[in-house]
């Protein structure tokens, strides 16, 4: 093959190399439970500037607000259906994340939805449909709220709901399920894999199913986020609404009319946490380490693939001109 035509080729497949990495980058899907309430959304439909219950104030003081804001991407990336060894104990309500760790304060205040043991509605908010697997685990008898949760104090052997491939309708997933029978405080924990990305999405919502001893104090009722605040509330999120994203699916919220929207700080990519779990990008569902440096290097070596293809011809023509 003449060199000018192993260059031509060379240049296409670099280009097409980079345009496979910008196209095959994963969109992101986002959510949390609605019904019963997750304690994320619970906070956030009290204001995280100024939560009203002790339990939510308590969060905002140990993770800051930005973790209600972001009230619909506590996730895992990559889990791909390791959830038990990808989250630690203790960490179960966060998914390990720390921007969202003041979920995981074990309290006996979270406000708690009332309910009772047999058929349940469960609705599960969503802001971005995909297809996957909604498995919802109930706390065994004798859980202790002011214990952090671990695996071992749910009920992994019988999922009190578990549901493939569920129609989204009016924002929601509605599935039903069976609760136990129990009596006081317990929690729900949701987890959502996908199953056309191995991102996962998890949620903890309190429950309590009454008949605990009179002498506790009384449960504090929880209730979702209006559509209204959600709405209000989205310009200060880093998480991308409205399907696959809003108007870029690769950039943080929008800066408000009062100045930029409040931004975590980046974690350094691949940086292990102190209990060895990884830290996960937030927007992409890619695996940790992956970082928007890859975004910009692919887009370089395609626009550079592009430019070098062009050179090549024109060479080839000069060339054969000359002759």
């Amino acid at each position: 093959m003449p060199s000018s035509r192993k260059a031509t080729a060379s240049a296409v497949t670099v280009a097409a190399l980079g345009l496979s990495v910008l196209t095959a980058w994963p969109a992101a899907a986002h959510g949390t439970m609605g019904d019963p309430v997750s304690r994320v959304a619970q906070c956030y439909a009290e204001g995280p500037e100024s939560p009203e219950s002790a339990a939510c104030e308590a969060a905002v003081a140990a993770g800051g607000t930005q973790a209600l804001y972001d009230w619909n991407g506590i996730r895992i990336g990559d889990v791909a259906g390791r959830h038990r060894e990808s989250i630690p104990d203790g960490r179960l309500c966060s998914a390990g994340n720390e921007e969202f760790k003041g979920l995981d304060l074990a309290r006996a205040d979270w406000p708690a939805t009332r309910v009772h043991g047999g058929s349940y509605t469960f609705k599960y908010r969503v802001t971005a449909p995909h297809k996957g697997t909604f498995t919802v685990y109930a706390t065994k008898p004798g859980y202790d709220p002011v214990k952090r949760l671990a695996w071992a104090d749910l009920d992994l052997e019988h999922p009190v709901a578990q549901v493939t491939d569920p129609v989204a309708a009016g924002g929601f997933y509605t599935f039903t399920g069976t609760l136990p029978e129990r009596s006081g405080r317990h929690l729900l924990y949701a987890v959502w894999q996908r199953s056309d990305s191995p991102e996962a999405f998890y949620s903890c919502s309190d429950v309590d199913f009454g008949g605990a001893d009179g002498g506790s104090a009384p449960v504090p009722s929880a209730s979702a986020p209006s559509e209204e605040q959600i709405a209000a509330g989205a310009d200060k999120s880093t998480i991308e609404h409205h399907g696959h994203g809003d108007d870029d699916a690769h950039t943080s919220a929008k800066p408000t009319a009062a100045g930029p929207a409040e931004q975590p700080p980046a974690p350094p990519a691949n940086q292990p946490e102190a209990d060895g779990s990884s830290v996960h990008l937030a927007e992409t569902g890619a695996p940790a380490g992956t970082s928007t440096l890859a975004i910009g290097g692919a887009a370089a070596l395609a626009v550079g693939s592009a430019a070098l293809f062009l050179s090549v011809r024109r060479r080839a023509a000069g060339g054969g001109r000359r002759r």
